[in-house]
């Protein structure tokens, strides 16, 4: 048991440097990119907007997942995991991840269409591929949370 409380701590540090981390990229570094890129290259500029503003939902979303794995782990060290509170949680999980790849579809067909250089749209796909799998694996932790709460549930009513 000392491990796990190792464990889960050693997360929720790594967690608060990942948000702390999201938050100065979402509210300094991305900003102030595209801003260079548009006084850079004005044929573009019109895009300086939509791509800050796609970015930092994106990076909105990962800092729902991970408040989400915080509050996740919040039960875990309550040993509640496996109850109907989690599915609150792994359902915003799901709802963020949702988003996120609506909107990489969404950017991978707009630059797809329009790319002269096949780079960008590849590594797009792959970001894609790699948010699907990311994804289709949260599916199937849901369900299986959700079978080990229904279980877990039947076994406390047999007791």
């Amino acid at each position: 048991m000392t491990s796990h409380r190792w464990v889960v701590a050693a997360l929720r540090i790594f967690l608060v440097l990942l948000f702390a981390i999201l938050l100065f990229f979402q509210l300094f570094s991305f900003p102030k990119e595209f801003a260079h890129r548009a006084e850079m290259n004005p044929e573009s500029a019109h895009l300086q907007w939509p791509a800050t503003i796609t970015t930092i939902f994106w990076v909105l979303c990962v800092q729902a997942v991970v408040v989400c794995i915080w509050k996740l782990l919040t039960l875990v060290a309550r040993d509640r995991i496996f109850s109907e509170a989690s599915m609150v949680w792994v359902n915003i999980i799901m709802g963020a991840l949702a988003a996120g790849w609506i909107t990489l579809l969404g950017v991978f067909l707009y630059i797809g269409f329009r790319a002269t250089d096949p780079a960008l749209p590849l590594i797009l796909a792959l970001f894609l591929a790699i948010l699907t799998v990311v994804t289709l694996l949260m599916l199937v932790m849901r369900a299986l949370l959700r079978q080990a709460t229904t279980l877990r549930s039947d076994m406390e009513a047999v007791i």
